[in-house]
């Protein structure tokens, strides 16, 4: 590109020109084990096999230095839960969306900070009720294949140096729950990048 447009801008251009089944998400200053791509791979040939139709795929991960010394504050994730989902980008890295799915919804620069929380609530709503000989799944590798760098300057070690990617995943659900026509309102909790859904007898945004 001729200028930096912003994570999604720049994100969509490489999509443009990925080939593949598959497309991985990953932050260019962090790491993925060098058994990640193996461990995908293998989750979707096995799938196919059980007749499973994995339109995403994501990995446990955890934090290091900036040298990739040292390794803590582990995240192991539960299966797909939608309802935490909407509360907390729980999936986040490493991630893995079908290309042809991935291809048509692209990034939305609008959620910049968010965009990955968005992309994965459009992944749900487009393909959870798609018709297909084959059973729609959203596939957990338990095992941490993801390493996320953490820096002064990243969210990973300061949470509050940027504000705006918990604003836009707030933005990111609610826009979420008026698509799928679910009568409820969402708000920040006390805590950075989690959000209170309120379920209502009627729509109201």
């Amino acid at each position: 590109l001729k200028e930096n447009g912003g994570i999604s801008v720049n994100t969509n251009a490489g999509i443009v020109h990925a080939t593949g089944d598959y497309i991985g998400l990953l932050d260019h200053d962090d790491y993925i084990s060098s058994d990640a791509l193996y461990e995908f791979a293998s989750k979707i040939e096995r799938g196919k096999k059980r007749d499973l139709d994995y339109v995403m795929i994501y990995s446990d991960e955890d934090k290091c230095n900036s040298e990739a010394t040292r390794f803590f504050e582990p995240n192991y994730k539960p299966g797909f839960n939608l309802d935490l989902l909407m509360s907390n980008n729980y999936i986040c890295h490493f991630l893995m969306v079908r290309a042809d799915i991935m291809k048509k919804l692209m990034l939305r620069p609008a959620f910049d900070g968010a965009q990955d929380h968005d992309l994965v609530l459009r992944v749900y709503h487009s393909t959870y009720a798609m018709a297909s000989e084959k059973e729609i799944a959203y596939g957990h590798i338990p095992k941490i294949l993801y390493h996320w760098r953490c820096h002064e300057a990243s969210t990973a070690s300061n949470p509050e140096s940027k504000r705006y990617a918990y604003d836009a995943g707030l933005m990111a659900v609610r826009d979420y729950i008026k698509e799928a026509g679910i009568a409820a309102v969402v708000n920040h909790t006390k805590h950075n990048g989690f959000y209170r859904v309120e379920y209502r007898d009627n729509l109201v945004y």
